[in-house]
């Protein structure tokens, strides 16, 4: 089965109160192209401290669980039938819960394969965007980028293009906006 197929409309229906304008990239090979994009907000954490915040990372409040936006995010998905992970470029690790409290996870093969492939063709190990999700034949990678904050890496659109340039689609890809309500 190939696990590559952009997501259906229909599955990512309840993103679509959240969805505003795409974002537009331009390629090294001077293509313009445009990337679905979604804002969200989540409440923060209220609760007992996390034992490791990463060097500092917003505390979100997903349904009484204190996660990261990335691993929230990846909930929302999950609460939707989608499979995934957080893709943890800083340890190198695929997870589905906090550092120091839940152990990394082992991907799939096939979208273990994806990524390798992808990680061989930029020639580096970062860039990889946050989130991956899966359900069924259909695959997404999420970026995540915390609203008047964050930006747009180089190395992340490396990845998008090598991506596009190993079949994968633009509908392949979303990017979130994210802020944290006090």
């Amino acid at each position: 089965m190939n696990v590559n197929t952009p997501p259906q409309e229909d599955n990512l229906e309840f993103l679509k109160p959240y969805k505003v304008d795409g974002e537009m990239f331009s390629l090294s090979s001077g293509a313009d192209i445009s990337i679905k994009k979604y804002f969200l907000h989540f409440d923060q954490w209220k609760g007992a401290p996390i034992p490791n915040t990463y060097n500092g990372k917003a505390v979100i409040d997903w349904n009484g669980e204190p996660v990261f936006a990335e691993l929230a995010v990846l909930r929302l998905f999950q609460s939707h039938g989608w499979e995934g992970v957080w893709v943890d470029s800083y340890r190198r690790k695929y997870r589905n819960g906090l550092p120091d409290v839940a152990e990394p996870i082992e991907l799939p093969e096939q979208q273990k394969q994806l990524i390798e492939s992808i990680r061989t063709k930029t020639g580096r190990h970062g860039g990889c965007w946050d989130v991956l999700v899966w359900k069924d034949d259909q695959l997404l990678f999420v970026e995540l980028k915390r609203s008047k904050k964050d930006r747009v890496q180089e190395s992340q659109i490396s990845w998008l293009e090598q991506s596009l340039l190993e079949g994968l689609e633009t509908e392949n890809f979303a990017f979130i906006e994210w802020v944290v309500l006090e």
